[in-house]
C-alpha cells in the first residue's frame, strides 16, 4: 500500500495541533476515541476518488469528513470535465461534506476548502518543522492551488441537491458534497504545473517529510476551511480568500474592453472593473467557467 494507515492517522492528529483554525480532533477521520468518527479508505488504483466516495456514500451512512485516498486514478477529472492526470507520486483524495446550502451558493464549498488548503500549506509545515519557513501557496480563481506562479493542484467539488416536496416554492439545496483534491507531490507534471518536492528540496529544513503528512495537512485544510466558513459566513471568508488570490489586480479583456479583476462575489463570480465610459457599465460579474484565466 502506498500510504501507511497508522502514520497517516498520527499525522492527522499532529497537523491538527498545528492548525491555527479551530478544528476538533474528534472530527478527524479514524479518530480512535469516537466510534462514529469519519471513515478512512485507502486504495491502490481506482477510476477516481470522487466516484469511489460517492459509491461508498450510497452503500453506507458515512459520517461527514470521511476520506478516500488513492495512489493513482485512471479517470481523474478536473473542473469543467477536464482530464486530471493522476500518476503515482501525486496526492489524490476526496472528502464528503453535508452542507445545507442553497444551490446558488454552491461555489462557497470550493472557495472555503481551497482557501483552507492554501492556509494549511502555508502555516502547518513551519509549525511542524519548528521554523518560520512557509510554503507560499496562493489561489487562482476559482479552484487552483498555485506555487511560484505555477499550478500545484486543484479542487473538484461535486454536489447532490434536495428539494422540499411539501413546499411548491422551495428552492433546491445542496445536502451532500464531495470535495476532490489533487496535489502534485513527486509526480512529473506538464507545464504550467509544478510538484511540491521540486520546491521543498531547496529548503534547508524539510517542511513536509512524507506523503502521509501532506495528506494530513490537506485534509486539515479542507475540514478547517469548511468549518471556518460555517462559523463566520462567506462575507468574512471572501476577504481572506482574495488575500491569497493571484488574479487580484490582473488585467483581463472582456468583449474588447480591458478591465481589472477586483475580487470575487458571494456566488463565486469574478468581479471585473472597467474605466468609466458613457453608456457602459463600470463593473461586471463573470460566472465560474465562463472564462479561463491563463498562467504566466
Amino acid at each position: 500500500m502506498f500510504l501507511d494507515r497508522q502514520r497517516l492517522e498520527a499525522a492527522l492528529r499532529v497537523a491538527c495541533e498545528c492548525s491555527t483554525l479551530p478544528i476538533s480532533a474528534d472530527r478527524l477521520p479514524a479518530h480512535p476515541a469516537r466510534k462514529t468518527a469519519p471513515k478512512l479508505y485507502l486504495f491502490d488504483a481506482i477510476a477516481s476518488t470522487n466516484r469511489t466516495l460517492w459509491e461508498l456514500i450510497d452503500q453506507h451512512s458515512l459520517p461527514e469528513g470521511s476520506l478516500v485516498l488513492a495512489r493513482q486514478q485512471h479517470n481523474g477529472k478536473g473542473q469543467w470535465g477536464r482530464q486530471w492526470l493522476s500518476p503515482p507520486g501525486g496526492l489524490y483524495l476526496s472528502t464528503v461534506l453535508y452542507p445545507n446550502l442553497p444551490l446558488e451558493f454552491s461555489a462557497h464549498l470550493t472557495l472555503c476548502t481551497a482557501w483552507g488548503i492554501a492556509k494549511a500549506l502555508r502555516e502547518i509545515p513551519g509549525c511542524l518543522s519548528g521554523t518560520t519557513n512557509k510554503i507560499a501557496v496562493g489561489l487562482k480563481w476559482l479552484n487552483d492551488l498555485v506555487l511560484n506562479g505555477r499550478k500545484l493542484g486543484g479542487i473538484l467539488t461535486e454536489t447532490r441537491i434536495q428539494r422540499d416536496l411539501t413546499e411548491l416554492s422551495s428552492a433546491p439545496r445542496i445536502t451532500k458534497a464531495v470535495v476532490g483534491v489533487g496535489i502534485n507531490w513527486r509526480n512529473p507534471v506538464p507545464e504550467p504545473g509544478i510538484n511540491l518536492q521540486s520546491v521543498l528540496q531547496e529548503q534547508p529544513v524539510p517542511l513536509i517529510e512524507s506523503l502521509e503528512m501532506l495528506a494530513a495537512i490537506v485534509t486539515i485544510g479542507v475540514l478547517s476551511g469548511y468549518q471556518h466558513w460555517q462559523q463566520v459566513g462567506i462575507g468574512s471568508l471572501l476577504p481572506e480568500y482574495e488575500a491569497l488570490l493571484i488574479n487580484m489586480g490582473q488585467s483581463v479583456k472582456i468583449a474588447d474592453r480591458l478591465g481589472t479583476i477586483t475580487g470575487v462575489s458571494a456566488t463565486g463570480a469574478l468581479r471585473v472593473q472597467f474605466p468609466p465610459q458613457p453608456n457602459q457599465v463600470d463593473e461586471i460579474f463573470i460566472k465560474p467557467g465562463a472564462i479561463s484565466l491563463e498562467y504566466g
